[in-house]
């Protein structure tokens, strides 16, 4: 897991910037019911999401909440007044308290999905719907030289797999109620990163150096493979 007070001055500009923000904030918003007048961004980093959903419709009223106090600090800015610290696990908020949650790139990260999506459904009023990024790290393989390398090292199981959140949705209360993509902007992954990545632990652990050192050989070792689609999953509560 990354620090990510510390990552919050240069998050998003190694995070795709405003194009991918913008595009996450419609394809959220297009999942979204018109009649909304509440939304939660639960993990709202820097807000440049939350800002964007906030811009998107005028007549939503926007609240962010992240644990980090840096990235809290940072959506500050963006959203004065409408940002609070606080544990996806444990949101303080009553129950019934919004009419749309998002969390967009905040499963993949946990070892256990389940309270996430459980806090989530308790803060929803009925018919309210919960919006958020599954299958995150599939999205990475989008058949290139990288990947044809990558695929007898690749783990199983992730957090954010679409079965599995369904799966937590289905506990709660809440039912599959639609599905949208939008692209990566600057996510497209070069083979000296993904190098670097398996160096430092963080991708293929199971392909080790010799794995690196054969992706870093690729062709263009700088220059980005096909941006990934990210997918959306929005769950109503009943």
């Amino acid at each position: 897991m990354l620090d990510y007070d510390k990552e919050a001055d240069h998050y998003d500009a190694t995070r795709g910037g405003e194009p991918r923000a913008a595009a996450a904030a419609a394809a959220v918003l297009a999942l979204v019911p018109e009649t909304a007048r509440s939304l939660l961004d639960v993990a709202c980093g820097t807000g440049i999401v939350t800002s964007g959903l906030a811009a998107g419709r005028p007549g939503l009223r926007v609240t962010g909440a992240d644990a980090a106090h840096g990235m809290a600090c940072r959506a500050t800015e963006r959203l004065p007044g409408a940002v609070v610290r606080a544990d996806a696990r444990r949101l303080p908020f009553p129950d019934g308290s919004f009419d749309a949650v998002c969390a967009v790139w905040l499963l993949h990260l946990l070892d256990d999905a389940g309270p996430v999506v459980a806090e989530a459904a308790r803060v929803l009023r009925p018919g309210g719907v919960f919006v958020t990024t599954v299958d995150k790290a599939a999205a990475h393989h989008v058949g290139s030289d990288i990947d044809a390398l990558t695929v007898p090292c690749r783990t199983e199981h992730a957090e954010d797999a679409n079965e599995r959140v369904t799966a937590y949705a289905a506990e709660h209360g809440l039912v599959p109620s639609g599905t949208a993509l939008f692209r990566g902007h600057g996510q497209g992954r070069t083979p000296r990163r993904v190098a670097q990545y398996i160096r430092d632990g963080r991708l293929y652990a199971a392909g080790g150096p010799r794995l690196a050192e054969r992706i870093e050989t690729l062709p263009g070792p700088d220059v980005p493979r096909r941006e990934p689609d990210f997918t959306l999953r929005a769950f109503r509560r009943q």
